[in-house]
């Protein structure tokens, strides 16, 4: 879902998908099989979906995202591919349901590209962006749920230092939360600048001065809380490991530690043996799942970084199935 973008003359952002060339390369083995099918879990702008149905052009593309506009986009986007995608208005931790209504018991790969899209931070409108003042929505799905607006005006003091702190890793988390419950005493917060004026005022001079802008932690956690996104991958990285079948990959990008660490934690449970560490022979039933297709967590190249600022922060990780869901079948 994220990428670098700039405007087109229509105001319409061009995507460049991020580690492109990785990510085929990564899911290669598992989509150059017949009947193959692929799960974009964060469709945004569709350009890796594009370049994976060009690359196997007998692959069956499932494009999911929460964002009906990145779905219109992508809609156009890819249908020179129609009979061959299927897009679906959903989160990505309700792939279970999406591979059921679809009537597929197993697929061959999944992609996470986690984080706010280009068109989301593009699109002024979408208040995801700080260097532009805008509504503070941040919806990522902007037909359902609070808006980062709500958030600020009616969460407790104690609370909002909490999102902060732990979606932010905000460090003066307690003193902008003060700040905030004061200041919408005497107005509730609707657009951005006014809320990165606040936290100019609150994070001291020092500490603006390292760490990029002051505002960039408390709208990571602001969006982060406002999307649900951390609960929402502690479900769907689990339930996309169970979706493949044997030899089908699962390749997660994730923009920040706790992205990360979620994925992390995941594939290391499937990738280690259950079996008791002091037997001589490890049992085919305690037997790893899955196996790490790459070592630790992969980053972008400083000539990527040049050409696509965003991919800066991206931590890439793949992992494949080596041996059926326990209690399934081959």
């Amino acid at each position: 879902m994220d990428g670098t973008s700039s405007t087109t003359g229509s105001g319409s952002p061009r995507h460049v998908p991020v580690l492109l060339d990785r990510v085929v390369a990564l899911l290669a083995p598992s989509l150059e099989r017949p009947g193959a099918v692929v799960v974009d879990a964060t469709l945004g702008l569709g350009g890796h979906s594009e370049a994976l149905l060009t690359r196997f052009p007998e692959v069956r593309l499932v494009g999911i995202d929460r964002d009906t506009d990145a779905l219109d986009r992508s809609r156009e986007r890819l249908a020179p591919h129609a009979a061959r995608t299927d897009l679906v208005h959903a989160v990505y931790d309700e792939i279970p349901d999406v591979l059921e209504d679809l009537g597929l018991s197993h697929v061959d790969g999944v992609l996470f590209d986690l984080g706010v899209s280009s068109m989301q931070l593009d699109v002024r409108e979408r208040g995801f962006a700080y260097a532009e003042d805008a509504p503070l929505d941040m919806r990522m799905d902007g037909t359902t749920g609070l808006t980062a607006a709500e958030v600020l005006n009616t969460y407790p003091g104690k609370e909002l230092a909490r999102v902060l702190r732990v979606y932010g890793e905000e460090k003066f988390a307690g003193r902008i939360a003060d700040r905030i419950v004061a200041a919408r005493e005497r107005e509730p917060f609707t657009r951005s600048a006014r809320l990165v004026e606040l936290l100019r005022e609150a994070i001291p001079a020092a500490a603006r001065r390292t760490g990029g802008h002051p505002a960039k932690r408390t709208f990571q956690a602001l969006r982060i809380e406002v999307n649900d996104e951390l609960h929402v991958l502690e479900r769907a990285i689990p339930a996309a490991v169970e979706a493949i079948g044997v030899g089908g990959r699962v390749v997660v990008m994730s923009y920040h530690s706790l992205e990360d660490r979620i994925t992390k934690q995941v594939f290391a449970r499937g990738s280690t043996s259950t079996a008791p560490p002091d037997l001589p022979v490890v049992p085919e039933e305690h037997q790893p799942e899955l196996r790490l297709v790459t070592r630790g967590a992969e980053k972008a190249s400083p000539a990527e970084i040049d050409e696509n600022p965003r991919a800066q922060s991206v931590r890439l990780r793949a992992v494949e199935r080596v041996r059926p869901r326990r209690g399934a079948a081959a």
